[in-house]
């Protein structure tokens, strides 16, 4: 017996369907002005972050670990070490999105955008074999 139907419900992946389909719409629109280059860089950022938000919407909270203690202190400090990090993907992704349709030059918003993915993909893959 599923005692929880909200979990199932399609709005958990609202916002990350509204992400995928802004990347459709700005690679679209960049393409038709003939920055394919762009689009796609501007698309794979999106879509990424759109997985990102996919990935971490079935999180039921923030894991604890040994190297910031236990109690309050340590979920206060990972709870603002994610709310950074989340703040800081959004700027990221929104500078790179704006630059793009701006005709701007967002060869420093995708490498930004690049180590971030990167990073969050090895520490989800790794964060969890202790190394």
């Amino acid at each position: 017996m599923w005692i929880a139907p909200e979990r199932r419900s399609l709005s958990r992946w609202a916002v990350p369907g509204v992400v995928l389909g802004a990347g459709v719409v700005v690679g679209a629109v960049l393409a038709a002005d003939g920055r394919s280059g762009t689009a796609l860089a501007a698309l794979a950022a999106l879509a990424g972050y759109a997985a990102y938000l996919a990935y971490r919407r079935n999180e039921p909270a923030l894991p604890l670990s040994e190297s910031f203690g236990s109690g309050t202190r340590a979920r206060a400090h990972l709870r603002a070490a994610a709310m950074t990090g989340d703040v800081l993907t959004v700027a990221v992704v929104g500078g790179l999105t704006v630059q793009a349709l701006r005709g701007a030059d967002i060869s420093a918003y995708v490498w930004l955008a690049a180590v971030a993915g990167v990073t969050y993909l090895l520490s989800a893959l790794l964060g969890g074999r202790g190394i």
